[in-house]
C-alpha cells in the first residue's frame, strides 16, 4: 500500500513538473542545387542530384535527429522513468534551382515546391506525433524487480521499436498514395514537367 501511495504522489509530481511541460521541436530546411530552364530539365536534374535513399534518389527527404534526457529512479525494488524530455530536430531536404527561372517556369516551380514542401511537412508532423507517443509510453513507466534500472531500458526499447516501426509504415503508406495514380505528388510532377 505504501508503494502505491508513493507511486501516486510521484505521478502527481511528474504531471506538475516543468520537465513534463510541452517541448518544442526544431525544423531546418536544407536544399540541394538543381539546374534547368524547363520543367523537364528541372525534374531531370532532381533525378540526378536528389537525396540518395538506398540505391535510388528521392525528390525530397525528411529526416530527424532525436535525443532524450531521461531520469530513471529506483523506487524500492522497482525502477521508474520519472522524466523523458525529447530534443527533436527535423530536417527537410528540398530541391532549389541554382539560378533564376523563366517567368512561366517560375510560376510552375512555385506551385511544385509549395506542394512538395507541404508533403514533407506531413512527414515531419508524423515524426512529432511519434515522439509524443514515445513520451506518453515512457514517462511513468515502472519495471518491478529492477532496482538497478537496467531492465526498464530493455522494456522501453521494445515499446519504442513498435512506435518507430508504425511511424515508418505510415510514412511509406502516405508516399504510396501521394505518388500513386492520381496522387498529389504525381500531379505536381506532371504539372511541372508538362508546364501546367
Amino acid at each position: 500500500m505504501k508503494i502505491l501511495i508513493r507511486l501516486c504522489l510521484l505521478a502527481a509530481c511528474l504531471l506538475s513538473s516543468p520537465a513534463y511541460a510541452d517541448w518544442q521541436h526544431v525544423e531546418k530546411v536544407e536544399t540541394y542545387a538543381i539546374s534547368g530552364k524547363t520543367g523537364l530539365e528541372l525534374y531531370a536534374s532532381i533525378g540526378k542530384r536528389g537525396p540518395k535513399l538506398g540505391i535510388a534518389r528521392a525528390i525530397a527527404h525528411t529526416n530527424f535527429k532525436l535525443t532524450w534526457e531521461r531520469d530513471y529512479q529506483p523506487q524500492g525494488d522497482a525502477c521508474v522513468l520519472v522524466t523523458a524530455r525529447p530534443k527533436l530536430i527535423i530536417t527537410y531536404t528540398l530541391p532549389k534551382p541554382a539560378g533564376p527561372l523563366p517567368a512561366a517556369i517560375s510560376k510552375n516551380w512555385e506551385v511544385f515546391i509549395a506542394g512538395l514542401s507541404a508533403h514533407e511537412k506531413v512527414h515531419g508532423n508524423s515524426i512529432v506525433d511519434m515522439v509524443r507517443k514515445i513520451e506518453a509510453v515512457s514517462v511513468g513507466l515502472i519495471v518491478a524487480g529492477d532496482p538497478g534500472c537496467s531492465k526498464i531500458r530493455t522494456e522501453l526499447t521494445r515499446r519504442l521499436a513498435e512506435l518507430s516501426l508504425a511511424q515508418r509504415q505510415a510514412s511509406r503508406d502516405f508516399d504510396r498514395i501521394e505518388f500513386g495514380p492520381g496522387g498529389n505528388l504525381q500531379k505536381l510532377v506532371l504539372a511541372l514537367v508538362t508546364g501546367g
